[in-house]
């Protein structure tokens, strides 16, 4: 048979020739191998008709049909998360010519369906789908999870599908965080925190109270994270929460927490403040609400309430009853529960009526003459004091300043004062003291003579002292005085007059005070005055009662010879306007050897008592300063020294100070303040003489004729300091003199200067503040304490510790401190240097077996100071006594011991065990002893002693 080829059918078989070969070379048609994962390679030939749906990859046909087509997957199986037991779908679809077989696999291997197996639970559905009757998943075996494929194959080819993975969902029971019970306060945030069971997918959580789901979108609150939060909370908050976490498995409810919302105590009435008279009552108000229901508690503050005179009702209302001025103050009501505590305050002010503290006394004055009534009173509020003389519609008042012609005047403090006396001016005079709550007033003769009298007031010889005495004890308090006429002697304690109708009270004959069983109220300040109608003395002395044992402290010694004698009469000489110069001799022929003296003065310009112008007197001479012109003064001195002073001096001779200059008389005293406080001074920079003394120099503008002098006044700068720092004054009397030099000022010292011009009493204004410090020199003293130890952490390193040098001779700044560790060869030698505000310092590299001294000395800007005194030492003396320290310590003795035993009781052991594997369980016991004798002998002796070492120092350190 002839075939005709034409050029058509020639060109249709060449391309089909080519797309086979291109296929083959891709490895989509792959030779038959007699399995079904492969692909026929001999498809040289189109399939007959009768095998048109025929795509078993071993088929060969005698044609290739040129509408068969490779297959291709048209729906690709998506991931699936499934519960356990739950039937599943994988879906896969695709299309070919012939119709491509269907086959799945996990993981790369073959799933069996239900066509390879009837019982396998995996059917594999016409459309290419695999279906699963029910998951299969345990602990151990979990057959059906895993990553997915279908592969769809022709004898053109095969398609493979995207991966798609079959996870088993799951849910555990146990919450890996439970929510715990909350307690908040109202209106604070609430936070619980839960963490659900681990499962997958991820469970959500959501919230129950009370049973009923949370809704968040209630602006308070919020679910983020597991956590609960409310802000705001209210009572109404308050009940049973569950968390509970879902997934498609289910839910799991956590454990119930409850939250409690309580209350911070508030108040519904808070106390208010009054004022109420002395002796009567008072009510305090307080209410107060909270969950729970808050404590109430009263206190008032710096101090307590008053002890028998208070009450708290039920309603927590606070009464005071028989009020004193000592219940004054702030008081407190505190409301408090678990949740917080809130306070309230209310001020009391009690009203109490005037009160002499000092009353005037009966007087007798010289014509002439000036004289003061003194008029003081207490009270709440602080009264008024006016006087008014008897006959006389005038009142003089405190606040009210004076006419200037006139000679009456009263002080702030309720003192008047009559100066140039005349007789008219005799008579009663009356002090009244005035407040809201009541009034006092009492009376005092003013006595009017021809003849001048200076006589002085009384004099207290020997005063009481401070003792402490037992209880039911017996203390007499002495008070010996003398003056013209007899003085009359009070006392007093704490200010209050001493009652004499208490019987265990007595005033003896001497002017002393018995007190006789005694008690712990009797311990107060006892003040003993003397008074005659020419003034008065008074002395104080603090007297301590203590329970039984406590220490006594006797009063003044008996023996007489422990005390100076009283010196001799004092002489005045160079007598100016406001000073003069005072001296004395001791009595050295009875008496103890005196320390010190203590100068009294007494002038009826001044006041009418003595007054103390100096004390710590160390010398034999003193010119007393701050007089006042025209002054008649007497002066008395007593000695001084640890066990007391002596009885007062003779009297001096009367002297008076010189008068006010002529320039000042007749002239109006408003006019004098008037141009004093016009005068302006310009203070220039003080200029710097030595570390002791500045020169201050300045300029006077807008002169005035009543420029007596210039008043210079420093003191230490008060910057950096809480406390108040007293001006020191020096005076400049030489007019035309604008400059002064201050000396004995303090080294290193910030001061502060300024000028004041005077006239008599009156001063003027004052200049601007300047400026200056004092040179610094090297500190005069050695820093104090210095110690030398050893470093725990290197046996080569010491620690230098010290003290800064006394202030007062630092004498500057301290800006370093010097160290100087000096061997016994200049090799050796070690300096350091530090800051000024270091008290220590490590020195390394020591050598052992060099005897080493140490030496600090503190450094100024004008350089180091004089040396601490040399300390000596050797390292291997403080490593010996470090380790001396260390050994003695009963843990390490201990240790030692314990070590010991435990290495013998080993080592035997091992012996025993290396003998018995030696010799058999047939050894004798003999044989095993005398190898063990002769082997762990000497271990056993060093192993003892090491024993006996050990437990003889025990018993040295225990001292047995």
């Amino acid at each position: 048979m002839q075939v005709t080829w034409s050029g058509t059918t020639v060109l249709i078989i060449f391309t089909l020739l080519q797309f086979v070969q291109s296929e083959l070379s891709e490895g989509l048609l792959v030779p038959d191998t007699g399995t079904q994962e492969g692909t026929s390679s001999r498809a040289t030939e189109a399939p007959t008709a009768e095998h048109d749906d025929d795509n078993s990859p071993g088929y060969t046909g005698s044609r290739l049909r040129q509408e068969d087509y490779a297959p291709r997957i048209l729906e690709h199986p998506s991931d699936l998360i499934v519960s356990k037991g739950e039937p599943a779908t994988l879906n896969c679809k695709a299309e070919g010519r012939p119709t491509p077989t269907v086959e799945w696999y996990k993981d790369g291997e073959r799933v069996e369906t239900d066509r390879d197996n009837p019982r396998s639970h995996r059917m594999l559905l016409p459309s290419g789908s695999l279906f699963f009757l029910r998951i299969v998943h345990g602990r151990r075996s979990k057959p059906d999870e895993g990553s997915y494929v279908c592969v769809a194959r022709n004898y053109l080819g095969e398609a493979v599908s995207h991966n798609a993975s079959l996870e088993v969902a799951i849910l555990r029971d146990d919450f890996r965080q439970n929510p715990v019970d909350v307690m908040v306060a109202a209106g604070e945030p609430a936070v619980m925190e839960c963490q659900p069971p681990r499962g997958h997918p991820e469970p959500t959580i959501s919230w129950k109270k009370d049973g009923v789901t949370i809704d968040d979108r209630d602006e308070r609150i919020t679910i983020r994270g597991g956590k609960l939060m409310i802000t705001n909370t209210r009572k109404t908050d308050a009940g049973k929460y569950v968390c509970v976490g879902t997934n498609m498995m289910g839910e799991r409810e956590s454990e119930i927490a409850e939250l409690t919302v309580l209350e911070r105590p508030s108040f519904l009435r808070k106390p208010s403040s009054q004022s109420v008279l002395v002796d009567q009552s008072v009510e305090f108000r307080c209410e107060a609400q909270g969950d729970p229901v808050p404590t109430i508690r009263w206190r008032k503050e710096d101090g307590d309430l008053p002890k028998g005179r208070h009450e708290i009702w039920e309603d927590h209302t606070l009464k005071l009853k028989r009020l004193t001025s000592g219940d004054a103050g702030t008081y407190t009501c505190q409301a408090e529960n678990m949740m917080g505590k809130t306070e309230a305050s209310a001020t009391l002010t009690v009203h109490v009526p005037p009160v002499f503290v000092v009353r005037p006394r009966n007087q007798v004055v010289g014509m002439g003459r000036t004289v003061t009534f003194q008029c003081e009173a207490t009270g709440s509020p602080q009264p008024a004091i006016f006087w008014q003389k008897e006959g006389s519609q005038n009142l003089l008042f405190s606040s009210q300043p004076p006419p200037p012609s006139s000679r009456f005047s009263v002080s702030q403090t309720g003192d008047l004062t009559i100066t140039a006396v005349e007789r008219s001016d005799g008579g009663y005079y009356s002090c009244q003291a005035l407040n809201i709550a009541g009034s006092v007033i009492t009376k005092a003769l003013l006595e009017v003579t021809d003849v001048i009298s200076d006589r002085p007031p009384p004099v207290v010889r020997q005063g009481p002292t401070n003792q402490t005495v037992a209880v039911d004890g017996t203390v007499v308090l002495g008070c010996q005085a003398t003056g013209t006429p007899t003085p009359t002697i009070l006392w007093r304690k704490d200010g209050v007059l001493v009652s004499t109708h208490d019987s265990r009270l007595k005033q003896l004959d001497t002017g002393a005070l018995q007190i006789r069983y005694a008690k712990l109220g009797d311990t107060g300040m006892y003040t003993c005055t003397a008074s005659t109608p020419s003034g008065e003395a008074s002395w104080k002395a603090y007297l301590e009662v203590q329970e039984f044992g406590a220490p006594v402290q006797p009063g003044r010694p008996t023996d007489p010879n422990l005390i100076p004698s009283a010196p001799f009469k004092p002489e005045v000489t160079d007598v100016s306007r406001t000073s003069v110069s005072l001296s004395w001799k001791p009595n050295l022929n009875a008496g103890a050897t005196p320390t010190s003296y203590v100068i009294e003065a007494f002038s009826h310009a001044a006041g009418s008592s003595w007054q103390t112008l100096a004390d710590h007197v160390k010398t034999e001479s003193f010119v007393l300063k701050g007089l006042k012109p025209s002054g008649v003064y007497l002066f008395l001195v007593r000695a001084a020294n640890a066990y007391g002073l002596s009885d007062p001096s003779p009297i001096s001779d009367a002297v008076k100070t010189q008068d006010v200059p002529p320039t000042s008389q007749g002239v109006d005293h408003g006019q004098i303040q008037r141009e004093l406080g016009d005068v302006v001074i310009h203070l220039h920079n003080p200029t710097i003489l030595s570390s002791s003394s500045v020169r201050v120099q300045w300029t006077v503008e807008q002169q005035s004729q009543y420029i007596q002098g210039y008043k210079v006044m420093y003191r230490p700068s008060p910057e950096g300091t809480q406390q108040r720092v007293e001006w020191a004054m020096f005076e400049v009397r030489t007019l035309g003199e604008n400059s002064a030099v201050i000396t004995q000022l303090k080294k290193g010292v910030t001061y502060e200067f300024k000028v004041r011009p005077f006239f008599n009493e009156f001063q003027g204004t004052d200049s601007d503040i300047k400026v200056a410090r004092t040179l610094e020199e090297a500190p005069s003293a050695a820093p104090r304490g210095v110690t030398v130890t050893g470093s725990g952490d290197n046996s080569t390193t010491i620690l230098v510790s010290w003290q800064p040098p006394p202030e007062e001779e630092q004498n500057g700044v301290v800006q370093e401190y010097k160290i100087w560790c000096l061997g016994n060869e200049s090799r050796y030698h070690i300096n350091r240097t530090v800051d000024g505000s270091t008290h220590s310092v490590l020195i390394p590299g020591l050598l052992s077996g060099v005897t080493y001294r140490v030496e600090v000395a503190a450094s100024t800007g004008a350089g180091p100071g004089v040396k601490s005194e040399a300390t000596s030492f050797r390292l291997d003396a403080l490593l010996c006594q470090t380790i001396s320290d260390v050994v003695r310590q009963p843990a390490f003795i201990a240790g030692i011991g314990a070590a010991c035993w435990i290495i013998l009781m080993v080592f035997s052991i091992w012996l025993y065990r290396h003998r018995k594997k030696r010799n058999g369980l047939s050894s004798s016991y003999a044989g095993i002893r005398k190898a063990f004798i002769k082997e762990a002998w000497p271990f056993v002796l060093v192993t003892g002693r090491c024993l006996i070492v050990s437990l003889s120092a025990i018993l040295s350190f225990f001292g047995w």
